[in-house]
């Protein structure tokens, strides 16, 4: 950092993105990974696994061929939600509250793409548009009226991993503020995406992610059209492919093992440190790869902690949900913020297993990171 208005500016970014995550445990430095892992378990604590009512699926289906790239997904009546009471599978209490209570919602049918937006194909709308992301825009002073001039700088945020074990009550220590990281440049301006065409694209704000679907004829999915999509029909699982963590011994979706967040902490058991290429893992049963881990997705639907609380208490079954017509996060009021769903390769069972298909994410909607992508849904 150059100097202390440039840390101030850092700091509002990475707290905006690192929302995601929510409330940890403190952990020391001086503890065992032995001890920690001992805690941990495959399958977390549930309540309520009554409140889960079958999945009524439509039976209409189009009649044409569905567009290249994606799948029809039929909609009907579901029931929506997460009655997990830990944040991971270590036992962290609470923090998914916000996905809670489970409730009835029904969403017409739909295609989705069957994987998230690659860096090729982001690549083909820029070409075509000249599009400039927001990672790629200078900051202004009306933005960040304290900063320095010369600390308007383009850039986005990068998860830098820590030299030894630490704490996790203080993410700033694993995010940076990184001049020149965007799309084309996901870790640092030294960086390139030449030969992971195939990679999901990250560093996209939802603006862009939305200028993106608009280009495509396409749109970002609701919330609950996300959900729908990902249980891929079966009713209240714990995950987009069961309710075991590694069916067979074998994982099944991009995440973080190992101790996080240290540097070649993550042990690669999944095949993959870090971010991987689409398609990496068996699709669910609608025919989607990667609806949990990898990168997180962005939503159409403001985020509201206690949105869930008034469609169940509406008693009635909510149709086509667009999400509540105002944003609320009371643990940070200020920020403009839109939901993330699936996890992405940096959730952790010391940290955070939002890579449950019931849980929810969060950001604020002009921040992006080198683990926030999205896919679109087309309706008919």
């Amino acid at each position: 950092m150059k100097n202390k208005t440039f840390w101030i500016f850092a700091i509002l970014t990475i707290c905006i993105i690192s929302i995601t995550y929510g409330v940890t445990k403190l952990i020391s430095p001086k503890e065992k990974v032995k001890e920690t892992a001992a805690e941990c378990h495959e399958i977390p604590n549930t309540s309520e696994a009554s409140a889960f009512k079958p999945t009524i699926e439509n039976k209409k289906k189009p009649s044409g061929k569905a567009p290249e790239g994606m799948v029809w997904i039929p909609g009907g009546e579901f029931s929506m939600g997460s009655n997990v009471e830990d944040e991971s599978l270590c036992s962290l209490k609470g923090v998914t509250k916000d996905a809670a209570p489970i409730h009835r919602v029904y969403v017409d049918g739909y295609y989705m793409d069957e994987t998230e937006v690659t860096n090729a194909e982001f690549e083909k709308f820029v070409k075509a548009t000249g599009y400039i992301t927001v990672a790629e825009q200078k900051p202004t002073k009306e933005e960040f009226p304290t900063a320095s001039e010369e600390d308007l700088i383009t850039g986005s945020v990068i998860f830098t991993p820590t030299p030894s074990a630490v704490n996790l009550n203080n993410f700033l220590q694993w995010w940076s503020y990184v001049g020149g990281a965007d799309w084309k440049h996901p870790l640092g301006p030294q960086s390139t995406i030449k030969g992971k065409e195939n990679y999901p694209v990250v560093h996209v704000t939802y603006e862009d992610a939305a200028a993106y679907a608009k280009w495509a004829g396409k749109r970002l999915p609701t919330e609950a059209e996300w959900e729908f999509a990902a249980r891929g029909g079966k009713t209240g699982e714990i995950y987009a492919w069961g309710n075991v963590l590694k069916p067979n011994g074998k994982f099944q979706a991009n995440i973080y093992q190992g101790h996080f967040p240290i540097k070649d902490g993550d042990t690669g058991e999944d095949g993959f440190k870090g971010i991987a290429p689409v398609k990496q893992y068996a699709p669910n049963a609608y025919g989607l790869y990667d609806v949990a881990g990898n990168v997180w997705e962005w939503t159409n639907d403001w985020y509201s902690v206690d949105y869930y609380k008034t469609l169940a208490e509406n008693g009635k079954v909510a149709k086509n949900p667009q999400g509540p017509d105002a944003y609320n996060d009371p643990n940070d009021p200020t920020q403009i913020k839109r939901v993330h769903r699936g996890g992405s390769f940096l959730c952790t069972d010391q940290y955070c297993t939002r890579y449950m298909v019931g849980t929810r994410g969060k950001g604020e909607v002009r921040s992006a990171a080198n683990h926030l992508g999205f896919r679109c849904v087309k309706s008919i």
